[in-house]
């Protein structure tokens, strides 16, 4: 008798945890953008330029050197800062300075950044400074796109391709 209970209890213990597993796989619903509302994913890594130009060593320089240091020229690791704007019909939502990443600041920033925006036609232009300048940006693309509810669009940067890439 006292195996037979045992049994049971266990069949309702173990009920009990699937049905309250399957109760919240499904409960509460979360959603991840809102109905009314596009999802702008702004996400990259990229290296600004040196923040010094590589030099040419002299003879006596790299005699200097141990045998198997010996290069002819010599850079700096140190990378400057990017800076990254999104402006969507003509209002600056993202605007920041990335600083370079690695202890000694020689490795890519890095940007990942999501905005909820209305559904709709909107103007998109994302631009990117990476050489230090204040007066103009280095690369820059816009696009004019039509958001669904709930669509997400994701913006890469590649400098190999060009710039920005919109995956629509």
């Amino acid at each position: 008798m006292t195996d037979l209970l045992r049994y049971v209890g266990q069949a309702v213990f173990y009920a009990v945890v699937v049905l309250g597993i399957g109760y919240f796989s499904q409960r509460p619903i979360y959603e991840h953008i809102p109905p009314d509302k596009a999802q702008i994913l702004l996400s990259f890594s990229h290296g600004g330029a040196r923040v010094e130009a590589c030099r040419r060593l002299s003879a006596e320089e790299i005699a200097r050197l141990p045998p198997g240091q010996r290069r002819p020229n010599t850079c700096s690791r140190r990378r400057l800062p990017i800076r990254v704007q999104l402006v969507l019909d003509e209002t600056v939502i993202f605007d920041q300075v990335l600083e370079p990443g690695g202890l000694a600041g020689d490795s890519p920033a890095h940007a990942y950044e999501k905005f909820l925006v209305p559904t709709g036609r909107h103007r998109l232009l994302v631009r990117l400074e990476d050489r230090g300048r204040t007066d103009r940006f280095a690369y820059e693309s816009e696009l004019v796109v039509d958001l669904r509810p709930r669509q997400n669009l994701p913006i890469d940067f590649k400098a190999d391709k060009g710039g920005f890439i919109f995956y629509l």
